[in-house]
C-alpha cells in the first residue's frame, strides 16, 4: 500500500523565530501561545484543573517526532522506525509533520511554568513515536501492533492511503486490548461513502473531520458516513523542528485527529476504569454543533456527532454505556461482543459515568413498609382537608379574590432551566 501524506498541512507557513523572541512592545506576551486558538476555544486552563493526560501514552504513527524540541523534550518516549530500522524520534530530511502532531497532543511549552511556545491539549501525556510510511505489504499493521504491545492506549494516525492486508486484523488486535485509534478524514473536500480514505475508513477506527474556529466545517474536510467527530483544523500553530523553523501554522484534518487523540488522553487519565468505547461515548455525547446545523439528524456525514468539547467530556454527567460504545466494530469483534453499534451510545440512561452496574431491586419487606407509610400519609392529608373545609364553611372565602400562591400569573410556578452555555465556544 502507498500511504501519502495528504493530511499534511495545507499551505503551512513557518512562524519565524523572531516572532517568538523578538523585542515587541509586550515582550512578556508569547505570540506563539496566543496563536493557539483551539486552546482558548477549549478553555484549556479549566481543562487542566481536571486532567492533563498524566500517565497516558499516545502512539503517533507518522514520520517521526523531534524529541529535542524544547516544547516536547521529556514527553517523547524511545520509538521505532518501520521504514529503515532506525529510531522513531528522528524525522527524515527535517520533515516536521509528526512533530506537529505530537506537540498538539502533548507539548508542554518552555520557559517559566511552560508559558512560552506550543502547549498540547494533554501536556502531561507521553508520546510513543513510530515512523511508518505504510509502504510495506502489511501497511501499518506492524506499527499498530507495536503501539499496543508497548503501552499505548491511544493511537494517532494523521495519514491517509489505501487498504492493506492485515490492517483489519491489527485494528481488531488494538480493540481487543482496549486501545482507541483516531485517523483523519482527508483534505480533499470530497464526500460520499468512498471519500473517507484508509485507515479512517476501517470499522473500529474513529474518523475525524475538521472545523474552522467558528465551529463550521472546513471546506477541505472529506466527509462521509464514517465520520464520527470533528475538531479544529484551520490555522493551527504547532511545533516544527528544533532549529530555525521551530513553529508552523497548518491546516488539515491531521490537526483535527491530534486534538481528538489528546481529548481521549485527558479522558483516559480522568476515567481509567472506562473502556475505549466508553471513552469515545463521552466524546460523542458531549460534542457540539454550530447553530447553522443544530437539529440535524446525527451522525451527520460532515460533522459526525459534532465537534469535540473536551471540558464537557470531562465534567458532564454521562452514562458509561456499553463496552464498545459508538465504535463500529470490525466483523470479528462485533460478533464476539454482541454487535454494539453507534446506536448503543444514544440509548443509555442518565446515570453517572462511574455507575456501570445495575442497582439491586427492593426487598418485599421494604416495599411493604413504604406502602404502609404512604397510606398513613394519605390518611393524615384527608383529615387535614376535611378540617380546612369545615373552617372555610364557617368563615367564608379569603379576601383578595381567587388565585393560588401569589394570585394568577404570579411567581411560584415551574419554569424550565435555561439552556446552559456551551463549554467550548466555537470562536475565539
Amino acid at each position: 500500500m502507498s500511504f501519502t501524506r495528504t493530511l499534511r498541512a495545507v499551505g503551512g507557513a513557518v512562524v519565524a523565530g523572531a516572532l517568538l523572541f523578538g523585542t515587541a512592545p509586550f515582550a512578556s506576551a508569547d505570540q506563539i501561545r496566543d496563536g493557539q486558538w483551539p486552546l482558548k476555544a477549549f478553555k484549556a486552563d479549566e481543562i487542566w484543573k481536571v486532567s492533563t493526560g498524566k500517565g497516558v501514552t499516545v502512539a503517533v504513527i507518522d514520520n517521526g517526532v523531534q524529541s529535542l524540541h524544547p516544547d516536547l523534550k521529556g514527553n517523547v518516549l524511545p520509538g521505532k522506525s518501520f521504514d529503515d530500522g532506525g529510531s522513531g524520534e528522528t524525522p527524515p530530511g527535517g520533515d516536521t509533520h509528526g512533530t506537529q502532531m505530537a506537540s498538539e497532543i502533548a507539548g508542554h511549552g518552555h520557559g517559566p511554568d511552560g508559558s512560552a511556545g506550543v502547549k498540547g491539549l494533554a501536556p502531561d501525556a507521553k508520546i510513543l513515536p513510530l515512523r511508518d510510511s505504510g509502504k510495506r505489504a502489511d501497511g501499518l499493521s506492524s506499527s499498530i501492533r507495536y503501539a499496543v504491545d508497548h503501552g499505548a492506549s491511544i493511537i494517532n494516525i494523521s495519514m491517509t492511503g489505501g487498504a492493506s492486508d492485515g490492517e483489519t486484523e491489527a485494528i481488531s488486535y488494538a480493540l481487543k486490548h482496549d486501545v482507541l485509534i483516531f485517523a483523519g478524514a482527508g483534505n480533499k473536500g470530497e464526500g460520499g461513502p468512498d471519500a473517507i480514505q484508509y485507515p479512517a475508513r476501517y470499522p473500529g477506527v474513529v474518523a475525524v473531520g475538521g472545523v474552522q474556529n467558528t465551529g463550521e466545517i472546513w471546506s477541505g474536510s472529506n466527509y462521509g458516513p464514517q465520520v464520527m467527530l470533528t475538531a479544529p483544523a484551520v490555522d493551527v500553530v504547532a511545533a516544527g523542528d528544533s532549529g530555525t523553523s521551530m513553529y508552523q501554522k497548518d491546516t488539515g484534518t491531521s490537526d483535527s485527529t491530534a486534538y481528538a487523540s489528546a481529548t481521549a488522553a485527558l479522558l483516559r487519565a480522568k476515567f481509567p476504569h472506562l473502556s475505549a468505547g466508553q471513552i469515545l461515548n463521552r466524546m460523542v455525547k458531549s460534542a457540539g454543533l454550530p447553530d447553522s446545523v443544530k437539529g440535524t439528524s446525527l451522525p451527520d456525514q460532515k460533522y459526525g456527532y459534532g465537534y469535540i468539547q473536551p471540558l464537557a467530556a470531562l465534567t458532564r454527567d454521562i452514562p458509561a454505556g456499553s463496552k464498545n460504545g459508538p465504535l463500529k466494530m470490525p466483523t470479528d469483534q462485533a460478533s464476539s461482543s454482541g454487535g454494539n453499534q453507534a446506536s448503543s451510545a444514544a440509548t443509555n440512561g442518565s446515570d453517572s459515568a462511574s455507575q456501570t452496574e445495575k442497582k439491586p431491586g427492593m426487598s418485599p419487606l421494604f416495599i411493604a413498609i413504604v406502602v404502609g407509610f404512604a397510606v398513613a400519609v394519605v390518611a393524615v392529608i384527608v383529615v387535614i382537608v376535611m378540617l380546612v373545609r369545615r373552617k372555610s364553611r364557617r368563615n367564608g372565602p379569603p379576601p383578595g379574590g381567587p388565585g393560588g400562591f401569589g394570585g394568577p400569573g404570579a411567581p411560584g410556578g415551574f419554569a424550565p432551566y435555561p439552556q446552559a452555555p456551551p463549554t467550548q465556544p466555537p470562536g475565539r
